[in-house]
């Protein structure tokens, strides 16, 4: 495509800003319930759950988009596997910090390790074309039918243990702080990776086009959303905490 592989997509990058805010919002708020500021459902109430799900589907589908960019560039194996090892790493890092903050709840397969194991299959799959979107079709409809099929016997009881639970095909929800698995997760990754094959070869203006000066901010927050991610909440939790040490007199 004659693109040099070192170039960004601005806008690409103002999308996933977008993700970083939105997520660090929830966060704060998520922490201010922690620490008893306020009261509410983050597990079972529909105005969080469905947050969480679009903040997720966001990120993963920016992924896919960054996948896209990156097949197109023609970046090759390397430079991917430099960028995995700093994702996987994180995720490690995610693991033990949520053990020591929830250890009967910690984060075994959260979003980190999601798109982790998301990107090589997204990566190996690059050249399926159209098919991607009948693969992304088919892992987000696995979700919907893996209760129905627990209950007709067609999936082993197996499917909810810690061990294999990371593929999504389950029928009660693991008790863990954050839960990614493959299935429906991969087919966002999937669908984000066929809209940016798509555009960047039918339509590059849509994705490689500039963006507002005022949205300077959101490109920086999306180029640099792994720092930011690692970064966040030890810094909101250690906020918060002092906030509640004062509040209670010292």
């Amino acid at each position: 495509m004659g693109l040099a592989t070192t170039s960004r997509y601005d806008r690409v990058d103002v999308l996933r800003g977008i993700a970083i805010v939105w997520m660090t919002a929830f966060h704060f708020a998520f922490d201010l319930n922690w620490f008893g500021w306020w009261r509410n459902d983050f597990y079972r109430d529909p105005v969080w759950t469905w947050q969480r799900t679009a903040i997720v589907s966001l990120f993963l589908f920016c992924a896919g988009l960054g996948q896209a960019a990156a097949t197109v560039q023609g970046q090759g194996w390397p430079r991917f596997w430099r960028r995995w090892a700093q994702v996987a790493g994180c995720a490690l890092l995610v693991t033990l910090g949520s053990w020591l903050m929830f250890p009967r709840s910690f984060i075994y397969f959260g979003v980190l390790h999601g798109i982790a194991v998301m990107l090589v299959i997204v990566r190996l799959t690059s050249n399926w074309g159209a098919w991607l979107w009948l693969a992304g079709a088919l892992a987000i409809g696995l979700k919907f039918a893996a209760a129905a099929l627990h209950g007709a016997g067609l999936l082993p009881e197996f499917m909810n243990e810690p061990a294999w639970n990371w593929l999504g095909l389950i029928d009660r929800k693991p008790i863990t702080e954050d839960y990614v698995p493959l299935v429906p997760w991969l087919g966002v990754m999937w669908w984000g990776m066929a809209a940016g094959l798509w555009l960047l070869r039918r339509r590059p203006a849509l994705i490689a086009g500039g963006v507002p000066r005022a949205s300077a901010p959101l490109s920086w927050l999306g180029r640099w959303s792994l720092s930011w991610y690692m970064l966040h909440q030890p810094v909101l939790i250690g906020l918060v905490a002092a906030a509640t040490w004062l509040a209670r007199g010292g």
